[in-house]
């Protein structure tokens, strides 16, 4: 495999750096760059500018309003955006409900719901999560009885990220008790306002508001909703999964975060010397540096694998693996790195307008709130785990 880029994708890469350099709000890329928080209206004006360069749904076709970039094109736009602090697009609606209703979704439904992905009049969330099934997603108990034209559906969801802001979930629900639990599941979109659905939010360790639980309670779904076929929605969870784990890998947010904790261990004193230059921690972040570039190498070679079309399979699990484990032990040699400071966080100090004194210094202020968050990493998507199992039986053939 060549890991040169070619003279097209070079200037490729120019565009991209011309169109950050001229248009990403310094105001957001300071908050990125300084794993501070973003708000609702943060993500709604950085959409609206991708959106009108055209360059918001990389994952989808032309002809619904998608950019016609190759897989390469989209690595380095990643890439590069994270390198700018550029925000992460919310993945739940362009990036994961749009793909299954472009490829499985009636015409109606690609006519209403793409068009308002693209302009975010509609911000999606996920009911995948339920208290008694994360990784094992079969065991889900969320019904949904046809009723005439409508469904009636209750039961809960949990772990549901940006729930609160949502005015769209799209749900796995079961429909049929009488088969093989893979086989009774379907595949529903929803209003959120639709009278019935409860959000709750759930505070996590990190001080954040970030997921939610949503009840539903004798909540009607008009039938023109269910994606696809009823009973079949096991297949479209899990083409829409493939694009999540291969997401996770979060390579470019994992360079941007090693850099980060390169900078804080060259301020920090050790006997006199920073701490980059300790022997045993210079190790550790080299040790990590080099699973990362690797990382990276293997994330071009599913890229490349797919070059002519296609979805990655099994490889995203691989991916998502190892994506997630580099990025939270960059986290933990950051707080290592912090030393003391590490036990106490005032949450105030992640929004960027904070004018108190700091426990340490602001470059710091992030890392025990980001060490905190992302033990979720390798859980969410399917635990890692799960996905080993996947790899073990879809690639070593086990």
């Amino acid at each position: 495999m060549n890991l040169n880029y070619t003279a097209e994708e070079l200037a490729f890469r120019d565009e991209v750096r011309a169109f950050l350099d001229e248009k990403l709000p310094a105001d957001i890329a300071a908050k990125v760059k300084g794993f501070r928080r973003l708000s609702k209206e943060d993500h709604q004006r950085w959409q609206k500018i991708l959106n009108e360069q055209g360059w918001y749904a990389t994952h989808w076709p032309e002809e619904y309003g998608g950019v016609n970039w190759s897989p390469v094109q989209k690595h380095i736009w990643d890439e590069e955006s994270s390198r700018y602090g550029a925000p992460r697009s919310v993945p739940f609606g362009v990036n994961m409900v749009a793909p299954v209703i472009i490829k499985f979704g009636t015409e109606e439904q690609k006519q209403r719901y793409l068009p308002r992905i693209l302009s975010g009049e509609d911000w999606w969330c996920q009911g995948y999560s339920e208290p008694g099934a994360g990784s094992d997603l079969a065991s889900l108990k969320t019904r949904a009885v046809r009723d005439g034209d409508h469904y009636i559906v209750n039961g809960q969801k949990t772990w549901t990220t940006l729930g609160q802001h949502a005015n769209m979930i799209f749900c796995l629900v079961r429909t049929n008790t009488e088969v093989k639990a893979q086989e009774g599941i379907s595949f529903l979109l929803m209003d959120m306002d639709t009278p019935g659905i409860t959000v709750r939010p759930i505070i996590t360790l990190d001080g954040e508001h970030e997921v939610n639980e949503v009840f539903f309670e004798d909540v009607k779904v008009p039938v023109e909703n269910l994606v696809g076929e009823e009973d079949k929605g096991w297949t479209y969870a899990k083409y829409l999964l493939t694009y999540e784990r291969t997401g996770l890998a979060g390579i470019g947010i994992s360079k941007a975060a090693l850099q980060h904790l390169k900078e804080l261990a060259t301020r920090r004193i050790k006997n006199g010397r920073p701490l980059i230059e300790d022997a045993s921690f210079s190790q550790r972040i080299a040790r990590v540096e080099i699973d990362l570039m690797a990382a990276g190498i293997s994330n071009l070679r599913i890229i490349a694998s797919v070059e002519g079309g296609g979805m990655p399979g099994a490889e995203s699990s691989m991916l998502k693996v190892r994506g997630t484990e580099i990025r939270q032990t960059i986290n933990d040699l950051a707080r290592r790195a912090i030393g003391p400071y590490a036990i106490p966080f005032v949450e105030e100090e992640m929004d960027l307008d904070y004018d108190g004194d700091f426990l340490s210094d602001e470059n710091a202020a992030p890392v025990t709130p980001q060490y905190f968050n992302n033990r979720k990493l390798s859980i969410f998507g399917g635990s890692n785990e799960i996905q080993k199992n996947i790899v073990s039986k879809m690639i070593l053939g086990l």
